[in-house]
């Protein structure tokens, strides 16, 4: 005995028509009469009283058309419930670079409620090398992080998301705020705000090699250790910031963004991921991230 064919007893039983019950099933009529002398000859006993144009459930029919629809109601109940178990539950805790991310996260978050309205996303703001060992030890499934070298990676994936060009940020009443662009010599003399040195020796790495070709070193007045810090002191004109364009979601008009020549190359934002520890609704969270890329976005690789 299958499911279908207790679906076209009560249809049959409702219609008291196996004519009428085949258009409602989409089934043709044969096919409607064969299941129900099926399903009699397998449960041993007539569920209908037979006529000329029409059907009546026998005694024994009627007790089984009231069971049978409570078989059905908790199949549908059972399949319900198992879906949204699959598609809606859970928990995902993802790691990410504030910054970095200002853009990519929010329509990221508002796009996988859509697709996994049930699922709890519980954010970890961590430095870089905090969300990669996360991700090797498991208590991160998934992490929007500034692309990092391969070998830091170690058998962790990286899948580019955006890419941002490398601009120069400074106060509006700033000299060179009048540019349209400004050149990597006309910054090499002028002080400069940095992050924190410990905690982002990379941006530091970033700098020096930026004004290698000058035959200067970075002159750095200050150093922050956080994004609305480094654009506050930008604000004020306590120097120039080397930041992503995306910086300027974050300070809107209060600072001058402009493009360097010759251009740097752009900040690469991706998800990184363990593949051997990467649950379902880690992958749907990288779909939302996925459908969310900007027209900036040039390429897209995945490294191991």
């Amino acid at each position: 005995m299958e499911l279908r064919h207790l679906r076209y007893f009560v249809a049959v039983a409702e219609a008291e028509n196996v004519s009428r019950a085949a258009l409602e099933l989409h089934v043709s009529q044969p096919g409607v009469s064969r299941q129900i002398r099926d399903l009699e000859v397998e449960i041993g006993f007539p569920l209908f009283e037979r006529g000329a144009k029409s059907l009546r459930l026998t005694a024994a029919g009627k007790v089984f058309l009231t069971e049978v629809r409570v078989v059905l109601a908790h199949a549908e109940a059972a399949v319900g419930k198992a879906r949204e178990t699959a598609n809606s539950s859970g928990e995902i805790n993802i790691g990410y670079a504030p910054s970095p991310t200002v853009e990519l996260l929010p329509c990221a978050l508002h796009s996988f409620q859509n697709l996994a309205p049930g699922v709890r996303v519980t954010l970890h703001d961590l430095s870089s090398e905090e969300m990669l060992r996360g991700l090797h030890d498991g208590k991160l499934d998934l992490c929007l992080i500034v692309r990092t070298s391969i070998k830091s990676l170690r058998g962790l994936k990286f899948e580019l998301l955006r890419e941002y060009p490398t601009c120069v940020a400074m106060s509006p009443n700033h000299p060179l705020a009048k540019l349209k662009q400004v050149h990597i010599r006309q910054i090499a003399k002028e002080p400069l705000l940095a992050y924190s040195r410990k905690d982002y020796p990379e941006y530091h790495a970033m700098l020096a090699e930026l004004l290698k070709g000058t035959g200067t070193r970075p002159r750095i007045v200050e150093e922050h250790d956080s994004a609305p810090g480094l654009m506050a002191a930008t604000e004020i004109g306590r120097g120039l910031a080397i930041v992503p364009s995306v910086m300027g979601l974050l300070a809107g008009g209060r600072i001058k963004l402009l493009p360097l020549l010759p251009a740097p190359a752009p900040l690469a934002v991706g998800a990184a991921f363990n593949p051997k520890k990467f649950p379902a609704t880690a992958q749907k969270f990288l779909e939302a991230a996925r459908g969310v890329k900007s027209q900036t976005t040039r390429t897209k690789s995945v490294v191991s």
